[in-house]
């Protein structure tokens, strides 16, 4: 077999063996998983290169269970900005891991996610970012949440109730117990983050009430989310965690 080339952005990296990494990677055809042997060592050819928030382009030779990285090439580096903010670093690792955990929506999630870093590294709201990073992969999933018409019934909003196992916004004849009721307006700013209204969003953060709104519409993305992956995000715990202090 040949090797072959492929942009590739480091979701995850965990050791192996005594001087070797798994690297697991993202890429327009999906996740790939990948062996640096001697990445470790000091005198390793990879360097720093080969970690999450790193856009490589990268050589990979084909494997039975792992491909093995033969050469790596920096095209874009998101750390900076990132990695020295702690709102920022959980965010843009909940990302990450949201987009291992739905990788198999392949080339249109690869560039939403290299898209959600660079948009990440200045902004003055993270959790935003990683909200609309989590919508729009959700849509790309094909299970994005209604937010202004009822999911069961269709009935036109704005609607008072949201139950993700309803599939969202749900009107009063529909509403279920259980349902959360949030303000209109954290269903209205999620559906900015959906349709990547940055403008409006920009807007409506210089209102007293942003920051509750935002709060409210991240525990129904969160709520979503996990909902359908049925799998936990664990990143978005140290989100949480960060939120409420």
């Amino acid at each position: 077999m040949q090797s072959y080339r492929e942009r590739a952005l480091v979701v995850r990296t965990y050791d192996f063996g005594e001087a070797d990494r798994i690297v697991v990677l993202l890429t327009p055809r999906g996740l790939v998983r990948g062996v640096a042997k001697g990445v470790r060592r000091a005198k390793s050819r990879f360097g720093s290169r080969v970690q999450p928030f790193v856009l490589l382009d990268v050589q990979l030779y084909p494997g039975r269970n792992l491909d093995t990285l033969t050469g790596a090439d920096t095209v874009e580096y998101f750390g900076s900005g990132i990695i020295e903010s702690y709102e920022h670093y959980t965010a843009a690792s909940a990302i990450l891991e949201a987009a291992e955990q739905l990788s198999y929506h392949e080339g249109e999630l690869f560039e939403l996610t290299v898209t959600a870093l660079r948009r990440i590294q200045n902004a003055s709201h993270p959790t935003a970012v990683l909200d609309a990073f989590l919508l729009q992969a959700m849509d790309i999933a094909g299970w994005a949440p209604s937010l202004f018409d009822c999911a069961h019934c269709g009935a036109p909003g704005p609607h008072y109730a949201f139950h993700p196992g309803a599939g969202g916004a749900l009107c009063e004849n529909c509403h279920l117990s259980g349902c959360a009721t949030p303000p209109t307006e954290a269903l209205r700013l999620m559906w900015w983050f959906m349709h990547d209204a940055w403008d409006a969003v920009e807007t409506a953060s210089h209102d007293a009430e942003f920051s509750d709104l935002l709060g409210a519409a991240h525990q129904l993305t969160r709520a979503h989310l996990q909902w359908h992956l049925e799998r936990s995000v664990k990143s978005l715990n140290f989100v949480d965690s960060g939120w409420n202090h």
